[in-house]
């Protein structure tokens, strides 16, 4: 049988700590004299009260933790975080509808980044840093972040660590999970501060280079200026920028490795060389394409294009150009980085790099196996076999990411029918969605957002904002019968 109480009381715990991030809002409202400082303070207590309420009445629970409960702690505590998530929204008054501020919720936590808000700038402060801090938390792991504290609540973590950061490698930084949760939240802390000084240091006001910094560490792309990025002339700050959207694009058990010294454990990762020289060919590239198509310098052709060709791998979604601008070949080209993602570990969205590596080695070893059936011949990654039951993992995967793909596609072209490009608009809401990228093609671009999809349309992206965050196992194993059946 599932336990339930420990369900409970763990999400009551986890809407706490929401609700005390939510308060962390007020200061910068009141700093800004912005005036939502009320909608903060009734906000954070409602969602305080409501987890302290659940946490008190399951007090008493039965500690023990089992993989069923810990699918079903990340899947129900993603979906009440976002509902708690929106009522600063709702109590601003900066959205219209429910289901406007849901989607911004949404959208926010899975650090997709894509908006309904028509005019961010005239949004208040304190709205505007939660808007912030919502991707920030959701970057590293709402979960992560309670594993990191969970001596509080005598329990053990890896459970909730694997249904809420699955994927194909399981590096640990420290055998005691709680440990490496807590390694992988100080080294995200760090880093955000770190960005925040420069960016500070490059005369961004201070409250937006905060809003920046823990956007751009969690690859989440919300801006506080209409024209994102592109509304800073510094070229300095887009460099910078750059350099610390591609670090969060990197597996940060590496970049623990790497603060320690311990290059030759990073250089020993095919994933992450992949990653670099992939990253790199498609600057160059598309730099000299861009320079041969535009009129544009050669310094400004590759700032603009290494801004974007980082923020759409790693799936941040700021926006400094509008690629689709450029030509038809090339925003096809970043259309498919959709599907790419970065590093696994990191707080990036999208496929992941290792999971193209190794359906890549497979597939030239199952030529091999063509030619001698007889043969025993097994793929590896950083000289490690991969497992049949990993791989089989990986196939299933992507398999299951194809097929929502296109049956999203299919339901928001029936949606979108009235939009002038409703196939190309469809697929690259989609996709974007299902990736967590934020800024797509066609009528959604990245100078475009998305208010004006009907309210079914934003209800089927929030679904795959979702799946594509807890990366789709996690929810769909709650619709199986195995979830529920007795043991």
């Amino acid at each position: 049988m599932i336990n339930f109480q420990i369900v409970f009381k763990i999400i009551g715990f986890i809407l706490v700590l929401i609700g005390l991030f939510m308060l962390l809002s007020l200061p910068v409202s009141l700093y800004s004299q912005s005036g939502d400082h009320i909608a903060i303070l009734l906000s954070a207590s409602i969602t305080i009260s409501c987890g302290s309420g659940i946490a008190f009445a399951f007090r008493k629970a039965n500690n023990q933790l089992a993989k069923r409960e810990g699918f079903l702690i990340v899947a129900m505590s993603w979906i009440l975080v976002s509902v708690f998530s929106m009522l600063p929204y709702v109590f601003s008054g900066i959205t219209d509808t429910f289901t406007d501020a849901i989607f911004e919720s949404v959208s926010g936590l899975t650090t997709t980044g894509a908006s309904i808000l028509t005019d961010i700038e005239a949004a208040p402060a304190g709205i505007l840093f939660w808007r912030s801090m919502t991707q920030w938390l959701g970057g590293m792991g709402i979960i992560v972040l309670t594993i990191a504290l969970f001596p509080l609540l005598g329990v053990g973590g890896i459970e909730l660590f694997v249904a809420e950061t699955p994927g194909p490698t399981s590096d640990k930084i420290h055998p005691r999970i709680k440990e490496t949760a807590k390694r992988l939240w100080l080294i995200y802390i760090g880093l955000t501060v770190v960005l925040s000084m420069i960016l500070w240091l490059l005369d961004m006001p201070f409250i937006d280079a905060i809003n920046h910094a823990l956007t751009t560490m969690a690859t989440g792309g919300f801006s506080t200026k209409n024209a994102s990025i592109a509304f800073y002339e510094s070229h300095s700050i887009h460099y910078i920028i750059s350099a610390f959207m591609f670090i969060a694009g990197i597996n940060y058990t590496l970049i623990y490795y790497g603060l320690r010294g311990n290059f030759k454990k990073v250089w020993s990762s095919e994933e992450f060389k992949t990653y670099l020289i992939l990253v790199s060919t498609l600057i160059l590239s598309i730099t000299l394409s861009v320079c041969v198509l535009t009129d544009n310098s050669v310094e400004q052709s590759f700032r603009e294009v290494t801004f974007m060709i980082v923020s759409i791998i790693t799936t941040t979604g700021y926006v400094s150009a509008d690629y689709t601008a450029w030509a038809p070949a090339l925003t096809f080209i970043f259309f498919i980085l959709f599907f790419v993602g970065a590093c696994a570990g990191s707080t990036s969205g999208g496929i992941k790099l290792i999971r193209h590596i190794a359906l890549f080695k497979n597939s030239i070893l199952e030529l091999r196996r063509l030619l001698h059936p007889r043969a025993i011949i097994r793929s590896k990654v950083d000289n490690k076999i991969i497992e049949p039951a990993v791989m089989t993992h990986i196939l299933v995967f992507v398999l299951l990411y194809l097929m929502l793909f296109v049956s999203g596609s299919i339901f928001m072209s029936i949606v979108l029918a009235d939009f002038q490009e409703p196939i190309l608009t469809s697929i690259g809401a989609v996709a974007t969605s299902l990736s967590n990228v934020g800024p797509a093609i066609a009528q959604l671009g990245p100078l475009d957002n998305f208010a004006e999809i009907p309210a079914i349309g934003k209800y089927i992206l929030i679904v795959l904002m979702l799946l594509g965050r807890l990366e789709i196992f996690t929810v769909l194993f709650l619709l199986t019968p195995y979830m529920w059946k007795h043991k």
